[in-house]
């Protein structure tokens, strides 16, 4: 495989060079072991047949984000967007048209991450807790309304819904809007929609985005809405950057929670002597939260990163040359067996090396909400599987559908059977 920028081959087969990533993520973490044993950093193509490298070695990973040649500024750095190649219609645009934090480099990602830092301070994340069992306990207590041999959808009516109302409490959404950024957030990570469909996505959380400024405009809070309308007032954000900076915080603060509240309840019912081991105590829930993380990294793949200048990496070998697009591939870097063993496929709460992943990231683009995450996690599956020591899935785990995406790592539904509560 050659190390410098080349044509890809449209029509190149799904385990060739370059590797064709899967817009349906039917299969996140074989897609990443494939990748894995192709090397460090692999070619592939995204959707589209748009070319860019896989990341998947941890090690290669922590260099490249903290690397000051690496960014993730597409506006600046990478030739296709600058030069009008990227159709205008290409399905993930949004994840490189928009202008916040996640998409800026060097200053501009000072500046802008700036106003989003105060609201995940670990004080005022620490003063949320109170709120967050609160709502943790609402919904399971509108759970327990149900049968204990009815089957409902976990996902929707928990692990969705939990991560949504923390959010909204932080950005002061207001419950007129709730059900709606409930059915909009999720499609702006499938990736194997169409254009039309990807674009009608974008344009409907714009519009959702759009009406929430409108209100905090007219009744301000302290919350970060408010704050970043206050900077745009100020002139230290623009108009673009105000709405942008929300779409990250709608999407990012929600969408890792929910797949990890997702995947650790699978992962537990499918494990129950080490589910057993947790709730006698002998593995700490906040050890668990950790395995969650490392066994089912939430976000997959994350994209798109950009070199500004030939970057070579002395440790791999690997050249990626100027304007080379980079995907950081999360999944398979939380189960690299030279860092978690040969066991690293194995779900294990106990294990020494949980806490060595990296599914918040590294470096300057590391989540802003990760405690908070952490938190609603241990929070959460505690409370749950408290509450119904009974909980059971209600179809067999490898009849569960995984979301139509390769950035998104969780199912379409969660079918339980609750059982009967504790006492």
């Amino acid at each position: 495989m050659t190390t410098s920028s080349s044509t890809p081959n449209p029509q190149a087969p799904a385990t060739g060079c370059p590797y064709r990533l899967d817009p349906t993520g039917s299969d996140v973490q074989g897609e990443a072991a494939a990748l894995r044993e192709l090397g460090p950093a692999t070619r592939v193509l995204l959707p589209g047949d748009i070319p860019a490298w896989s990341v998947t070695d941890p090690g290669l990973i922590r260099r490249l984000l903290t690397h000051p040649d690496i960014s993730k500024d597409a506006s600046r750095h990478w030739p296709t967007y600058t030069n009008g190649q990227l159709p205008a219609d290409w399905p993930l645009r949004i994840w490189v048209d928009v202008r916040n934090a996640l998409s800026a480099y060097g200053q501009e990602h000072r500046r802008l991450r700036r106003p989003l830092a105060a609201a995940f301070s670990s004080r005022r994340v620490r003063a949320l807790v109170p709120q967050i069992e609160k709502l943790v306990h609402t919904l399971l207590d509108e759970l327990q309304n149900t049968e204990p041999d009815e089957v409902v959808d976990l996902r929707a009516r928990f692990a969705w819904q939990l991560p949504l109302l923390v959010a909204s409490a932080i950005l002061g959404v207001g419950e007129d809007l709730h059900d709606d950024f409930r059915d909009a957030v999720g499609q702006l990570f499938a990736t194997d929609l169409a254009p039309e469909e990807a674009g009608a996505a974008q344009a409907r959380v714009y519009e959702l985005i759009g009406r929430l400024i409108e209100q905090k405009k007219a009744k301000p809070g302290d919350d970060v809405t408010s704050g970043l309308i206050a900077a745009q007032q100020a002139g230290d954000i623009s108009d673009t950057e105000l709405r942008d900076s929300l779409v990250l915080l709608i999407g990012a603060s929600h969408e890792t929670t929910v797949n990890a509240l997702d995947r650790g309840t699978v992962n537990l019912l499918t494990h129950r002597d080490r589910l057993a081991r947790v709730l006698d105590g002998e593995v700490a829930w906040d050890q668990l939260t950790e395995e969650v993380l490392r066994h089912q990294a939430p976000i997959a793949t994350i994209i798109m990163r950009f070199a500004v200048d030939d970057v070579a990496d002395e440790a791999t070998g690997v050249t990626f040359a100027r304007g080379d697009a980079l995907v950081i591939n999360y999944a398979a870097a939380g189960r690299d067996p030279q860092t978690h063993g040969p066991d690293a496929d194995e779900f294990d709460p106990g294990r020494a090396t949980a806490r060595d992943h990296l599914a918040f990231g590294h470096g300057t683009h590391f989540c802003l909400g990760a405690d908070l995450a952490r938190i609603e996690i241990r929070i959460a599956l505690d409370a749950l599987f408290t509450r119904f020591p009974n909980l059971q899935l209600a179809v067999p785990a490898d009849e569960l559908v995984p979301l139509p995406s390769f950035i998104s790592n969780g199912h379409t539904t969660v079918p339980v059977r609750l059982g009967r509560p504790a006492a």
